[in-house]
């Protein structure tokens, strides 16, 4: 005490009252004049936004950043004071904002890290299950579940259940940038998965992603993750599961008693602050359930058709080598080009087969599969019946039906020519002398054979005759002739 009387003598605050209106850092500047001028002149300033910059490098250590320090301050600050300082920087940096959630504006979602193996009671294999959290913003609501994967399939379904679990759908979601959710991350603009954009859009939800490497953005779900963690996986850990339904059983059964737990710091249970709070915010569910469809972009084929898992369904043939988008359900296919509906076809899970539509195909390839042996021969019909019945003779006595549709076409065309008369005769001619091909009929028409169907056939149109050749009385008779 003497001591600070004599600094304050000295100083000489013990005199009139102006030493009332110094602030503190004056009256310490004033008592201890040496000790604040001997630290301004041997602890220089230090960058520490550099410093903070400089440890996020990898293998920077503080350490080593003080080192570099001293080399270029010999009389800077100890390495124990040094680092007090730069806490104390960082902490006034890393200030947090509480957040204050309104009931039924957001939903948190994440997986957890931890997985919970099952067994499979056939082949003892064991799989690993990833365990789907969910959490609401203004109760911490917790809804959790057990799924294969984190694919996209199973992202959806949990939202799906998460949604019905609570009733109604918030108004924002927010997830982490999971791939399956989040095609590319952006803090400003991130692009969604297309899937997890129609799950939004028939919710009526808008998704919002945390920002990268930013946990707080959801620190709700991670708070959420970690009860989970605690109190439900950790009682799990003795028991061994054989099916995912039989782990969602016992999740679903421990996920009562975490919802109903009692606070500690104020009344009630997060059960009953969300029946209180957040239910009669939520919004309504839509009425019929999200339909399930994935989303993926196919190059049109030469032939105009699109692959969907080895399947090919057919497209407008203006749209070869365009790029389409298409989106697939379990019962449906349909393609998109330039965010217009363009094809829809009934799922086929046949691979290597084709779903093809006519109006999709040119006219040439639509005239071609429209003739079939049936409409051949009612058009011959009209020209004569014998024009029909070398039509039906020339289809029958090939391999495969198709492969006679070009030479009846041709034949049926002759009439545009010679006429339907000369076509029937001509064809009455082909039929006796067994000439089943566009060329013989041809050839009848060229010549005018058709004209004078009793005329004698000139030697080049008559049936061969020799002795080593088998004529049709050699079928015909019951005892067959030596060779």
């Amino acid at each position: 005490m003497a001591e600070y009387m004599e600094r304050a003598k000295r100083a000489g605050l013990l005199e009139g009252g102006a030493w009332e209106s110094w602030s503190g850092e004056e009256l310490e500047r004033r008592l201890y004049p040496q000790v604040a001028h001997r630290l301004r002149r041997e602890r220089p300033a230090v960058d520490f936004r550099q410093v903070h910059e400089e440890l996020k490098r990898k293998g920077v250590t503080l350490s080593l950043v003080w080192e570099e320090y001293r080399e270029g301050q010999p009389d800077g600050y100890q390495y124990s004071r040094f680092c007090d300082l730069y806490r104390e920087w960082r902490g006034r940096l890393d200030l947090c904002m509480r957040q204050v959630h309104r009931p039924g504006e957001k939903l948190f979602v994440d997986y957890a890290g931890s997985t919970v193996p099952v067994i499979d009671a056939g082949t003892g294999e064991v799989r690993e299950a990833q365990i789907f959290v969910a959490v609401w913003g203004a109760s911490n609501y917790t809804f959790a579940e057990a799924t294969w994967s984190q694919g996209l399939s199973d992202w959806i379904g949990s939202h799906v259940r998460a949604f019905e679990f609570a009733g109604g759908s918030t108004a924002i979601v927010v997830p982490d940038n999971l791939r399956s959710g989040v095609t590319r991350a952006c803090r400003y603009e991130p692009e969604l998965n297309p899937t997890y954009h129609d799950l939004a859009m028939h919710y009526g939800v808008a998704v919002i992603p945390a920002r990268v490497r930013k946990p707080r953005d959801k620190a709700k779900v991670e708070a959420g993750v970690l009860l989970v963690q605690r109190w439900i996986l950790a009682r799990l850990r003795q028991r061994k599961f054989f099916s995912l339904a039989e782990l969602n059983t016992a999740i679903g059964e421990l996920l009562v008693r975490l919802n109903e737990r009692a606070f500690r710091k104020q009344p009630g249970s997060r059960r009953s602050l969300f029946e209180s709070v957040e239910r009669p915010a939520l919004r309504p569910l839509p009425e019929q359930r999200f339909l399930y469809a994935e989303w993926a972009k196919a190059r049109v084929h030469v032939d105009y058709h699109v692959a969907v898992d080895g399947h090919y369904y057919s497209v407008p043939y203006q749209l070869v080598s365009q790029q389409v988008d298409v989106r697939f359900t379990a019962k449906t296919v349909e393609c998109f080009a330039k965010s217009k509906r363009v094809a829809s076809h009934l799922r086929s899970f046949r691979r290597g087969k084709h779903t093809t539509l006519t109006e999709h195909m040119p006219r040439p390839h639509r005239d071609y599969v429209e003739w079939t042996p049936e409409r051949l021969v009612r058009w011959a019909q009209k020209t004569g019946p014998s024009v029909a019945g070398l039509i039906e003779t020339v289809m029958a006595t090939r391999v495969h039906p198709q492969q006679g549709f070009r030479s009846c076409l041709g034949i049926l065309r002759l009439s545009q020519r010679y006429g339907d008369e000369r076509l029937e005769a001509a064809c009455r001619r082909a039929l006796e002398i067994r000439g089943f091909s566009y060329r013989s009929v041809h050839s009848i028409l060229a010549s005018g054979l058709d004209r004078n169907a009793d005329s004698t056939e000139p030697e080049a149109a008559r049936p061969l005759v020799h002795e080593n050749l088998r004529g049709p009385s050699y079928y015909s008779s019951a005892e067959q002739k030596p060779c």
